[in-house]
């Protein structure tokens, strides 16, 4: 159930890959091809103003749900300069600063990110009219991803190339 759990996030973000790459390529033939044609042809032209609302809010998503999963995975840079030359036990101290310096992110994120969806709640995107919240949801959802990844990694055994002397 948990490796079902733990998934989940991982397969939303491909399907948002999937998503804006097909969205790119509708925009592209809307633009260039289907938009040639209608003036070729003097016909009415194809509003297309939602290929870049569907673009922004996969992007949103996509990026605040893969920032997550790479805390997970531990999978964003650390600069180990220094800590190399501590003693274990200093540098696990460290480390497990580090990532609740990271959950802090994570909650203003969160927080934040709802401050905006109650602010923008009776706002609508103008192509497809879908409520501005959707948007500053993704902050949320990836916030509150991020700071429970992080504090997972509290507990998590730290990576042996990071404490190794």
């Amino acid at each position: 159930m948990f490796r079902f759990l733990a998934a989940i996030p991982k397969v939303v973000v491909t399907s948002l890959i999937v998503l804006a790459i097909g969205n790119l390529l509708i925009g592209v033939i809307l633009r260039y091809f289907v938009g040639a044609l209608t003036g070729y042809f003097d016909l009415e032209p194809i509003p297309f103003t939602w290929v870049e609302e569907v673009g922004e809010m996969s992007l949103a998503w996509l990026t605040l749900i893969g920032a997550a999963i790479g805390v997970r995975q531990r999978s964003h840079f650390t600069l180990y300069a220094f800590v190399h030359h501590l003693p274990r036990g200093l540098r696990i101290w460290i480390n497990r600063f580090n990532y609740v310096l990271v959950i802090g992110v994570g909650c203003l994120a969160a927080w934040y990110g709802y401050k905006l969806c109650l602010l923008n709640r009776t706002l609508a995107t103008p192509g497809l009219q879908v409520n501005l919240a959707w948007l500053y949801a993704s902050s949320v959802v990836g916030g509150a991803l991020i700071a429970l990844y992080g504090a997972s990694m509290i507990f998590a055994p730290p990576p042996e190339d990071s404490l190794r002397q």
